[in-house]
């Protein structure tokens, strides 16, 4: 079991953060997912009507993690949020990326609702997994890029497990070691606001919204809640 651990001075400094922390076991990634095939398509169509955009930074949901990223020194607009940067090459595009269906997945309900959403593949995981501030010596190797090791800034709010880095910037990238591939049985999907009061019910319905995608092609998908009143959740 994994559990997750949000630092006390993350907590003091971000007092409205919520996270779902969605988890699945026994997860099959080689099988289609219609379900999450068309969630991806209807989102395509509906941006190719005009019918809707993926959100920008003059939404409040974005917005709030620029001013978070500016808080603990990262330029946004050089080092976008996840979402923000799915949402622009989205909207560049008119498509949404096919990596696999879990990722697939979790790049639809995070689109779809403005949050920044990530995963961690938690057989590849060490020890537990800690959402704090970095001290600056800690090893990154980013997502695609095996051969490169980067140190994160002091200071910067860095998911970490016992081994090292899971993403920079909060959210901005993950980790090669522990990315999500077809063959991930174990996994620990996380969707995220810094300002629960407003966006509180936009957390839930994604939260739920990714557990019904997961369901169909696992075992068993839950989630859990964490935050500064809840600082802690086992996956």
């Amino acid at each position: 079991m994994t559990a997750f651990h949000l630092a006390p001075a993350v907590a003091d400094a971000f007092p409205d953060t919520l996270i779902a922390v969605v988890t699945a076991t026994g997860l099959r990634g080689h099988e289609p997912w219609p379900d999450t095939a068309e969630a991806l398509g209807d989102l395509e169509q509906r941006l190719a009507d005009g019918v809707w955009q993926p959100a920008d930074e003059t939404d409040p949901r974005i917005e709030a993690w620029h001013t978070a990223y500016r808080s603990f020194g990262t330029n946004p607009r050089r080092i976008r949020p996840s979402v923000d940067a799915l949402g622009r090459r989205f909207a560049k595009k008119g498509a949404l990326p096919r990596i696999n269906p879990p990722v697939d997945a979790y790049n639809a309900v995070s689109v779809r609702h403005a949050l920044p959403a990530g995963a961690f593949d938690l057989d590849r995981v060490t020890g537990d997994i800690d959402i704090r501030y970095a001290d600056g010596t800690e090893e990154f190797t980013p997502l695609g890029e095996p051969d490169t090791i980067e140190h994160p800034k002091a200071d910067e709010i860095i998911y970490a497990d016992s081994t090292g880095v899971l993403t920079r910037h909060w959210n901005h990238r993950d980790a090669h070691r522990t990315r999500v591939t077809e063959d991930s049985t174990h996994v620990a999907f996380v969707l995220e606001t810094v300002n629960a009061s407003r966006d509180a019910h936009h957390l839930e319905a994604a939260a739920l919204e990714l557990q019904g995608l997961l369901t169909p092609h696992s075992e068993q998908a839950a989630v859990h809640y964490l935050g500064p009143g809840r600082p802690q959740v086992t996956a």
